[in-house]
């Protein structure tokens, strides 16, 4: 397995994960209070306030980022594209959503525009390789 199929698989976990933080970060509290309900998830979500609803909607973000991403890797990797730079470019993308994750979590919606920003360029940039 390739280095950028390793990173798809990261990018395919990372909203697990990022979600996970909001559902631990509740683990504490009163189910009154905000304690995630694994009966009704959804409704949990809705009700989220401050970082956990920062990290529920990196996490949809996460999910609305894969299909490009995906994509782009499969089809560059089809094309006999440099398997360096397909790996490269895939490690810069997991490391521009790490970083676009913090940013949504502190809160620092310009800089995770611009990281968001970079994240789409880099899968163009994967797919201009195909």
């Amino acid at each position: 397995m390739t280095l950028a199929n390793w990173c798809v698989l990261t990018a395919c976990l990372l909203p697990v994960i990022t979600v996970g933080l909001a559902k631990a970060g509740s683990a504490k509290m009163k189910p009154e209070d905000g304690r995630y309900n694994n009966q009704q998830p959804r409704l949990w979500a809705l009700q989220l306030e401050g970082w956990r609803q920062r990290a529920n909607a990196a996490q949809q973000n996460g999910w609305e980022a894969l299909p490009l991403f995906i994509a782009a890797v499969v089809l560059a990797q089809q094309a006999h594209a440099d398997q360096g730079r397909i790996d490269t470019l895939a490690m810069i993308f997991i490391g521009l959503r790490l970083i676009y994750v913090a940013t949504y979590l502190a809160n620092m919606s310009n800089l995770r525009s611009l990281v968001w920003t970079a994240g789409v360029a880099v899968n163009i940039a994967i797919l201009l390789m195909s």
